[in-house]
């Protein structure tokens, strides 16, 4: 399907209300394959590729102010992908980039969101303030990839499937690729070999490092806050775990949120999927 002239490209299973499942960085649609299945008897799950990510289209922005690979962006993608199944509402489940695309749509379109569920972010503004030496050294792709182009880009391309294997697996406990099922995993390594979807990555990146956190910085000093109920999921070795109490820093964001932690890495649905279902399923179930 389109969303203006970019090609979404999306999976879609089961019947009721819509549950739409977002991915994250350097991840598609297949890092739900453990999760999305659990919910296909009580909702219409709908589980696109992000624009730049697995078999969506790719385009090519350089511009002053990144607003292409903006989340602002992503989220009327999302607008577009409710409108083309027909639906006026969904709850979102988002992980990584996922849920910054979740949130900014929760923020820009209140009405198309019944339920929000977040997994291992805070918010994009929250996590550059909250930044230390040790955060900055954890987290180094967060200006690595953000970093003009062509720099980071020419750096991937030399050898992309390593630099994607390093980072998956120092991300997760195990520091393995093991947790990672083998067609996921060749998924995730076969866009990395297209310098388009390195581009896009990168550019995702500047967009949270400029567009993005000048949305969030504007919408913070308005007192703008999320409306609908808001589960938030983070890992005990993940990312957000590190800012102090990230659980705190989304109740400035939202008037009614819940948390759980869990024992996992940063890509949880694969390293501990159960912790997922356990979080979401009955939050999901609830209207």
């Amino acid at each position: 399907m389109k969303s203006d002239d970019v090609n979404i490209s999306v999976h879609v299973g089961g019947s009721g209300p819509a549950l739409v499942f977002l991915h994250g960085y350097p991840q598609n649609h297949m890092c739900w394959q453990g999760i999305a299945p659990a919910f296909t008897r009580d909702f219409t799950c709908i589980v696109p590729d992000l624009r730049g990510y697995g078999d969506s289209d790719a385009p090519f922005d350089d511009s002053a102010n990144h607003a292409t690979y903006s989340k602002r962006q992503m989220a009327l993608d999302l607008v577009a992908v409710l409108d083309h199944f027909g639906h006026d509402r969904a709850h979102v489940l988002g992980h990584d980039r996922g849920g910054r695309v979740a949130y900014r749509f929760a923020l820009d379109h209140p009405e198309r969101l019944s339920r929000l569920g977040i997994i291992e972010i805070v918010p994009t503004g929250d996590f550059w303030q909250s930044w230390n030496a040790e955060l900055a050294y954890n987290a180094y792709h967060w200006t690595f990839l953000a970093q003009p182009h062509p720099l980071p880009e020419n750096m991937i391309n030399a050898n992309p499937v390593a630099y994607i294997d390093h980072t998956l697996k120092s991300w997760v406990n195990a520091k393995s690729l093991d947790v990672f099922p083998e067609a996921a995993l060749e998924s995730y390594r076969a866009q990395a070999r297209d310098p388009a979807h390195i581009h896009a990555m990168c550019a995702d990146y500047r967009a949270g490092a400029t567009f993005d956190r000048a949305l969030d910085d504007a919408d913070r000093a308005a007192g703008r806050k999320i409306a609908a109920p808001l589960r938030f999921l983070w890992a005990e070795g993940g990312f957000p775990g590190q800012t102090g109490d990230p659980a705190a820093l989304w109740r400035n964001w939202a008037n009614d949120v819940s948390d759980r932690s869990c024992v996992s890495g940063h890509f949880v649905m694969e390293e501990n999927p159960e912790a997922v279902l356990d979080c979401f399923g009955a939050f999901f179930r609830s209207d």
